[in-house]
């Protein structure tokens, strides 16, 4: 992380380089020797410096960590407790937290687990023999180095004994990972107490879950002291050892050196040359959600026979209530879902998915690459421009993709292999001036949205362009209008807008000829979309006349047959989401409290349904879930994060039915599959989560395809197509995977 404005030059004669972390006790920077050897320096924060009690406890346990020279912790170098504010160097260890791998890979598995296991016990072995109890074994105070795993900040958490809960409000330690007599006091946490969070830590290496996680870090605390660990997806004998670490009585946890055989004899080696995977978080435990509780009610059942259910928070006051101080600062993820309206149950990973077709295999490409022999190179590029998001559409077995910088092009959906791409652009025309969305395709026919973009001040004209499906060969085109008119293939008809915005035409997807025509609300910008059999344009007021005279916008239900529509006020501001059980699905912006900044989440105050046939409308307020993007899936409202975190509410109610955090960042709209009940997320860099539309579980994720693309815009793609899913991202990537396996490696096409 960059230095800031107020952090210091140089620490006790070490050049400070960067920062490499924030704690509850002190900032933690990557320093340098006068003579180059890199070192972490951890410098107390100024309120701690101006107790005498905290200095000398801080001295003594400098004392105590010199002693510490094991080959699994990283060994203190310099360290002054008498400065301005006392400080400690210690051994720079390059490599990422535990915690980050997990974040980033996904769970263990077992193989990987031994030489974490073993190399966290003999770590713990010389921080005991030194005297020292390091109270906050956790994944971000392990770091993984290419020699074995390191164990970090075992020397501030110790000084800070003195500091009780009733003094400073804060806990020693990170509740998931604290043992019992941490919670109920901590000057009593011996050695023991470090088995215990060297259990929980495993427990969470293995399965991406604690064993006594909850909705809450108060209902964590109370599982903790007295609930029985969770440990679905251990192996039974691994499972045997960890339960011991987990015993609620100090006493009973086994001794490091007993530890220390038992790992080697139920872990097993690592496999010789083994790949990394792209890890799979199959449903072990119950999705990491977090329950909605209102006036001391009961939460709804856990849908998972394994979880444990939670106890009412009033059950748990007077147990946990002596944490409340110390545990408000937390914010934690995994807890248990709420099944809502609906109680469908989900199909098992291993059943809910069908097999792709014969032939099919994982693939992956590029649609800035050349394409396959005998077909078309993509656009020149310019500037080092590599292009933008891409526009896809799949039918039948293949997918169809254009977008910025991008020459429409037919993929193999079983090998993704370029099987046509039309030079349809002009002669001239460079990758960062052309654009070409696919709008859809239906009837042999694909139809292109195509631009070239002047670099003018200027408004730039559009053309459609149809192509055959099968050779890619241009059937027709026709200028539309302006980068302010939007078309759409809705059927086989193609909907476009005037250039003046006042007339809907509707033409033949094949021929081009025109079938009809209807006039539009003049003043208005119109958006096409269908549902079902029903065909919808939402009209906004776009000019400052209309908009004075209207406060409401109107939603156009248009009869394919002969263009004839009846019309439906709605609030102005809303957004059409779709149609459920013959009821407009709408969200209204809050824009007073969604933050504009690019990135941003916007927030949606109030979900409206209207009744086609009376035009009677229900409002209802989701109130704290509408937070983020707003997509209508499989009948519930859906809202993604740009932090990964999903929300499913009822549209008819705005009950929360489930929420569920991911690892995706800033995923794209759901992809739904009706026929699984699943629905699929895609982040900008190709990760791809699955989750149960009923319950909201997480059923796996993947690791990222690429590496962040900031500076191109567009919004990730995924489709199910015939037993597989296809995605596209940012920077071009395009890829197909099995649900039902999605770790395979991909084949490399073009």
């Amino acid at each position: 992380m960059p230095l800031r404005s107020d952090d210091p030059g140089s620490v006790g004669g070490y050049k400070v380089v960067d920062r490499l972390g924030t704690g509850g006790m002190g900032v933690v920077y990557r320093a340098r020797s006068r003579s180059g050897r890199e070192v972490a320096v951890k410098v107390v924060h100024a309120q701690y410096a101006q107790d005498p009690v905290f200095r000398s406890r801080f001295r003594q346990e400098i004392e105590a960590v010199r002693k510490v020279s094991g080959a699994f912790t990283a060994a203190v170098v310099d360290a002054d407790p008498d400065a301005e504010r006392p400080w400690m160097a210690t051994q720079y260890v390059p490599g990422r937290s535990l915690a980050q791998r997990i974040r980033d890979h996904g769970p263990l598995r077992h193989t990987e687990l031994r030489p974490l296991a073993l190399g966290l016990v003999e770590a713990l072995r010389e921080i005991h023999r030194a005297g020292v109890v390091h109270r906050d074994l956790k994944p971000a105070n392990v770091l993984m180095a290419d020699d074995g795993p390191r164990v970090i900040d075992f020397g501030i958490s110790r000084a800070a004994d003195n500091l009780s809960l009733t003094e400073t409000g804060q806990m020693i330690g990170t509740p998931p990972f604290m043992s019992p007599e941490q919670l109920t006091d901590a000057r009593t946490a011996g050695p023991a107490s470090d088995v215990f969070s060297l259990g929980t830590l495993l427990v969470y290496a293995l399965t991406g879950r604690g064993p006594f996680d909850a909705d809450s870090p108060y209902l964590t605390a109370y599982q903790v002291m007295n609930d029985e660990p969770v440990l679905d997806g251990v192996d039974p004998r691994l499972g045997s050892v960890l339960t011991r670490c987990l015993a609620k009585t100090a006493a009973d946890r086994p001794g490091l050196d007993e530890l220390a055989r038992e790992f080697e004899a139920v872990l097993p080696q690592p496999e010789p040359g083994a790949l990394p995977r792209v890890p799979r978080r199959e449903e072990v435990a119950a999705a990491a959600t977090e329950i909605h509780l209102e006036s001391g009610a009961d939460p709804a059942p856990t849908p998972h026979p394994a979880r444990r259910r939670l106890r009412p928070l009033w059950a748990v006051t007077g147990t946990v209530g002596v944490l409340v101080l110390g545990l408000t600062a937390y914010l934690l993820g995994p807890g248990q879902a709420r099944t809502g309206d609906a109680a469908t149950p989900a199909p098992s990973p291993t059943s809910r998915w069908t097999p792709p077709p014969s032939g099919w295999k994982p693939w992956q490409t590029t649609l800035f690459a050349t394409a396959a022999a005998g077909a078309r190179r993509s656009l020149p590029a310019k500037d080092g421009d590599n292009g933008g998001a891409p526009s896809c559409q799949g039918h039948g077995d293949d997918v169809y993709c254009g977008g910025a910088g991008v020459l429409p092009v037919r993929l193999d959906g079983r090998t993704g292999r370029t099987v046509w791409r039309a030079g349809i652009a002009p002669a001239t025309t460079v990758r960062d001036r052309y654009y070409a969305g696919i709008l859809g395709v239906r009837d042999g026919t694909v139809l292109v949205q195509q631009t070239v973009f002047s670099g003018e001040p200027v408004v730039d004209p559009i053309d459609l362009v149809a192509l055959d499906a099968d050779t890619g060969e241009r059937l027709w085109t026709r200028r539309v209008g302006s980068t302010d008119i939007d078309s759409a293939v809705i059927g086989d008809l193609v909907l476009t807008a005037a250039p003046d915005g006042r007339t809907l035409t509707a033409r033949s997807l094949r021929t081009g000829a025109e079938r009809w025509s209807l006039p539009l609300p003049v003043g208005h910008h119109c958006v096409f979309t269908s549902a079902g059999a029903g065909t919808y344009a939402h009209c906004r007021p776009v000019t400052r006349d209309a908009k004075a005279a209207n406060t409401e916008s109107r939603v156009l239900v248009v009869d394919r047959a002969d263009g004839s529509a009846r019309t439906v006020k709605v609030p102005l501001g809303s957004v059409l989401l779709g149609v459920k059980q013959g009821d407009l699905v709408l969200v209204r912006e809050d824009t007073e409290h969604t933050d504009g900044a690019p990135g941003s989440d916007p927030v949606y105050d109030t979900t409206l349904l209207v009744d086609l046939e009376t035009g009677t409308r229900v409002t209802t307020k989701p109130g704290r879930n509408g937070r983020g993007r707003a997509a209508l899936a499989g009948g519930v409202l859906v809202y993604t994060r740009s932090g990964g975190q999903v929300t499913a509410v009822s549209p008819h109610t705005g009950e929360l039915l489930w929420r569920t955090r991911t690892s995706l960042e800033r995923p794209g709209e759901p992809a739904y599959d009706a026929a699984t009940s699943t629905l699929y997320l895609v982040s900008d860099t190709g990760r791809v989560a699955a989750l149960d539309r009923v319950k909201g579980t997480l059923l796996w994720e993947t690791l990222p395809r690429t590496t962040p693309t900031w500076s191109v815009q567009g919004t990730p793609w995924a489709s199910p197509r015939a037993g597989a899913l296809v995605v596209a991202v940012a920077d071009g990537t395009v890829f197909s995977l099995d649900p039902a396996h999605p770790d395979r490696e991909p084949a490399a096409s073009g």
